[in-house]
């Protein structure tokens, strides 16, 4: 690093190989790395380098700030509180206002938190809140799509579906060259289709419901979901009344799964991890064919 005049971007990168604030585990698969934590009721944030984009918001590691766009799934604290922080860093680094996708009903007292922390702060939070609500698809680039769906929580709540989208010659046109594809695209001749591959799904916190509700999340390459609850003596239909997930919710569902990886979190603070480890394996000793990661 120049050390007489380093620019933004070399002291984001030196730091982020020396600041390690809050945990983060990492998995990589098909060129793409998942990076994050979650614990119930302590923090939940993740994020997808290669795709600029991150899911949740309740610690912000150091080494996430140079990812531009947020997917919040809903406002309880341990998925959003570290909002402002987030923001306040890149104001500080200098780095351009990032944007915070959420579900509609939560941008007002958002906008509010935000507000009462710059006057607090006494310094600028810029950023950009796009209000969300099921249905709707959000385009981060030519190439990368992200779908909205309902879940199933006790407040608000939102799961995504991060899509990969090409465009592919229609079969018709295979025979015909280059110019002459040319000339009937000028022509106003759609000779193209649309293709998505679906790469990434969160659910955020969700009783079963809003996992069932969006059937690309059985379909995405990455699933990342939670299951607060894996002990049998956890009464699910109590769990599902608050909105979360059982163990048993995954296994009942196993041949639905067409994920090549499966990211379980969110385990319950009742929980210790070799509890988790040792209940889960005795469930699933597989581990749904070797596609489920605990992520403790």
């Amino acid at each position: 690093m120049n050390q007489q005049n380093p620019s933004t971007s070399e002291v984001v990168r030196w730091q982020e190989n020396v600041l390690d604030n809050v945990p983060v585990k990492r998995l990589q698969h098909r060129g793409l790395t998942i990076e994050g934590y979650s614990r119930a009721a302590v923090q939940t944030y993740w994020r997808v380098p290669e795709l600029k984009l991150g899911f949740d918001f309740g610690a912000q590691p150091w080494s996430f700030m140079g990812t531009p766009n947020w997917f919040i799934s809903h406002a309880h604290l341990d998925h959003l509180i570290a909002l402002p922080v987030y923001v306040a860093r890149r104001r500080m680094m200098k780095m351009e206002p990032p944007t915070i996708y959420l579900h509609e009903q939560i941008v007002e007292p958002v906008q509010r938190l935000l507000n009462i922390c710059r006057r607090l702060d006494r310094g600028g939070l810029p950023c950009r809140l796009v209000g969300l609500r099921p249905g709707q698809e959000v385009e981060l680039s030519r190439e990368i799509i992200v779908t909205v769906s309902a879940t199933d929580h006790h407040v608000p709540s939102l799961g995504f579906v991060v899509w990969n989208r090409r465009k592919k010659l229609k079969p018709e046109y295979h025979h015909l060259r280059g110019d002459q594809i040319r000339d009937l695209r000028l022509s106003g001749v759609e000779v193209t289709y649309e293709v998505r591959v679906p790469l990434v799904a969160y659910t955020g916190d969700t009783s079963p419901q809003g996992l069932d509700n969006c059937p690309a999340m059985f379909e995405a390459q990455i699933l990342i979901l939670e299951v607060t609850f894996v002990a049998p003596y956890h009464q699910r239909e109590k769990i599902h009344k608050f909105g979360h997930m059982h163990l048993e919710d995954l296994l009942q569902r196993r041949d639905r799964f067409r994920n090549e990886v499966i990211i379980a979190s969110h385990f319950s603070t009742r929980y210790h991890p070799n509890q988790i480890q040792r209940l889960v394996r005795k469930a699933t000793p597989d581990m749904l064919d070797g596609r489920l990661k605990l992520w403790i």
